[in-house]
């Protein structure tokens, strides 16, 4: 039994509705041990046939038996088995991978095969000190003659254990001396008991073998036996064929993006910018904030919550919340808190305490012929965190807090502190109990002073019992206007507000409501919407490094086309193909954000050491949900720039991309 049968070849090129035939009808039959020269003219048909053997053409008519089994090669899958397990090619042009070392060319092979990676390295190693290579392994083909070059290639070929060795012209580029070099290794593996097939033009080379079939116009013009086969029984395979792994693929690809370093560090640099501004704004929105955060929180009991009552009889989202309490701040007098809804307050579950309190109108202040006008006087809750105290204590019965502003301009700005535990004069314009104006007129002792560097710290505060015995002894309205309520701990915040706005009163929600937790959010609403903002500029420059990605793929697509060709003659898939350009472009993406966040660290950290003696705050904090967004993103772009390339490098005919210079 033949090990390879050919039977009834035919084969045409079309040029529009011109038919061109090149094989016309072959039939042969090849057996182990043989040393095949396939001679004739250029245009006689051998590279053709050549290819169809080696399972590289697929549109042709005629069977192609191995081992007596049909070899279909309609079927994409077996011809990429078939290549992988049985063949191998020796070219005339040599065909190795520039950016590959010596041993790492004959690996590719390898890596194709069950032998685990020592066992690979070794054969690899073997193989090339058997041609005469060992002392050559971590060079590159350029760095080696042309005799060197084709000893590679014999031993990439041989590398899986195929059976069958094509070789095209594989002394054609060779002078005389390494054309007997490689001839004698050509006769040597056919004598091992595998097929060897060489096409050549010359009458000489192909009378080293051991059988000469002459091609004319496509049809077989002689078949001369020069000798038997050197062992007609077949070398029973040594190494099984596999699919290639994905870490050969990642690997590959790692070595040519290392091999062309300079043009890729470029790709990496300018996607690495883009990726660094939209961290840059993304962490500058996560400082500006937790500075707006801490700074409210230092001014206000996270765990208090401000309740006024709600005229409009529905439930208040937070937004109109806001609104009512913007409306509060203008005029206080349209808030007044009943008996009824203050005793419904008091019933809420999971609150630490419930304080009913007063914000008034204008008031005044005098000392010693000073005077200091103002709006806004109102009494002390919990819910002024200990932060805005600045000096002296809370107010107490009969005692006054004032504003560091309040002070300066009572007592200079030299003795401002002296004025802790003075009596100062106060009056306040409120409405009495027939909502006509009246003045409250009393003095009190100034117990400490306020103050910080945002408004919202510059408060007068008075003790609530003593605010609310001067309003009725002056028969000024006594009812509060706003209810301060502290929740047990900060999980139960949102939970007791919400529980607040729900109560009703004679069926209409009786309350509004406003946490800091609100007042964070809608600020930290904004301040998101204004980084996103910018991030989404910066991420504009994320479209050009897509772009820089895509041509740079392409163009690695048109240098790399003939080494494409290669690797699918070497049995690997379109999917191999495919991944092997997606995970250098991955790799691209991957060092891109790495540089990105490297040069985005750098900058936040000089950003912050700048701006601390300003503000006592670091404002740019890149936080960990930033970093891993930076990567996928960088990822998810590489991605999408590889498809189109990656996808292209995997429909390339085997053939053509062979020819490709």
């Amino acid at each position: 039994m033949s090990l390879l049968k050919l039977s009834n070849i035919h084969k045409s090129y079309f040029l529009g509705k011109e038919e061109s035939k090149v094989l016309n009808g072959i039939d042969l039959e090849f057996n182990s041990g043989e040393f095949v020269s396939i001679l004739g003219e250029s245009g006689g048909g051998k590279s053709t046939l050549m290819n169809i053997i080696g399972g590289l053409d697929r549109e042709f008519s005629g069977e192609l038996l191995l081992n007596n089994e049909k070899l279909d090669h309609r079927k994409e899958k077996q011809l990429d088995n078939y290549r992988r397990g049985t063949i191998g090619y020796i070219y005339q042009s040599y065909n190795l991978i520039t950016h590959l070392t010596v041993l790492e060319n004959v690996m590719v092979s390898l890596d194709m095969t069950s032998l685990s990676h020592t066992e690979r390295v070794a054969r690899a190693k073997q193989l090339l000190e058997q041609v005469g290579l060992g002392e050559h392994l971590k060079k590159h083909p350029n760095q080696l003659s042309g005799g060197q070059k084709q000893r590679v290639a014999i031993a990439r070929a041989l590398a899986s254990d195929p059976e069958i060795i094509l070789a095209d012209e594989p002394t054609g580029a060779l002078d005389s001396k390494n054309t007997q070099e490689v001839l004698a290794i050509l006769k040597k593996i056919a004598a091992d008991g595998k097929l060897v097939i060489a096409v050549t033009h010359s009458q000489e080379v192909a009378n080293h073998g051991t059988r000469i079939i002459h091609l004319v116009d496509g049809q077989i013009d002689s078949d001369v036996r020069l000798g038997e086969p050197d062992s007609q029984d077949k070398t029973p395979a040594k190494i099984e064929a596999r699919p290639l792994r994905a870490g050969a693929s990642y690997l590959s690809a790692f070595k040519h993006l290392l091999y062309n370093f300079k043009q890729n560090s470029l790709i990496i640099i300018g996607t690495a910018i883009g990726i660094f501004a939209v961290l840059l704004f993304s962490g500058l929105g996560n400082g500006i904030n937790s500075y707006i955060q801490n700074q409210v929180n230092s001014l206000v009991n996270p765990r208090s919550m401000t309740v006024l009552s709600n005229p409009s009889g529905k439930k208040l989202s937070n937004t109109e919340a806001q609104q009512s309490m913007q409306e509060f701040s203008q005029d206080p007098t349209k808030f007044f808190i009943s008996d009824q809804q203050l005793t419904q307050i008091k019933k809420t579950k999971g609150t630490a305490s419930i304080e009913p309190g007063y914000q008034l109108g204008t008031y005044s202040l005098n000392y010693q012929g000073k005077n200091s006008n103002s709006s806004g006087i109102q009494s002390y809750t919990k819910a002024f965190a200990d932060n805005n105290l600045k000096n002296g204590n809370w107010p107490k019965s009969n005692e006054i807090v004032i504003s560091k502003q309040q002070a300066v301009t009572l007592l200079g700005n030299n003795n401002y502190r002296s004025l802790i535990g003075k009596k100062i004069g106060v009056v306040i314009n409120w409405l009495s109990a027939q909502d006509t104006p009246v003045q409250v007129k009393t003095d009190l002792t100034v117990s400490g002073i306020t103050g910080s560097s945002s408004a919202s710290g510059q408060v007068t505060l008075l003790n609530y019992s003593s605010l609310r015995s001067l309003l009725k002894d002056a028969g000024a309205r006594t009812e509060p206007n706003f209810i301060s309520v502290n929740a047990k701990n900060l999980d139960n915040v949102n939970s007791v507000a919400n529980s607040i706005r729900n109560q009703k009163i004679n069926g209409k929600h009786a309350f509004a409501v406003m946490t800091v937790g609100d007042l964070l959010k809608t600020i930290n609403t904004y301040v998101s919407l204004a980084s996103t903002v910018l991030a989404a500029i910066a991420g504009i420059s994320l479209i050009v490094s897509v772009l820089m990605i895509v041509v740079t793929m392409y163009m690695s697509v048109a240098e790399r086309t003939k080494e494409i060709g290669i690797l699918r003659a070497l049995g690997e898939r379109r999917k191999d193909i495919r991944r092997l350009f997606t995970a250098e472009s991955l790799m691209i993406g991957f060092f891109s954000a790495i540089f990105a966040l490297i040069i985005a660290w750098l900058a936040s950290a000089a950003l912050n050491h700048a701006l601390y003696g300003l503000i006592k705050f670091n404002i740019v904090q890149i936080n960990l949900s930033n970093v891993i967004f930076a990567i996928l993103v960088s990822l998810f772009i590489s991605l999408i720039a590889a498809l189109l390339p990656a996808r292209k490098a995997s429909r390339l005919n085997p053939i053509e991309a062979l020819s490709a210079e």
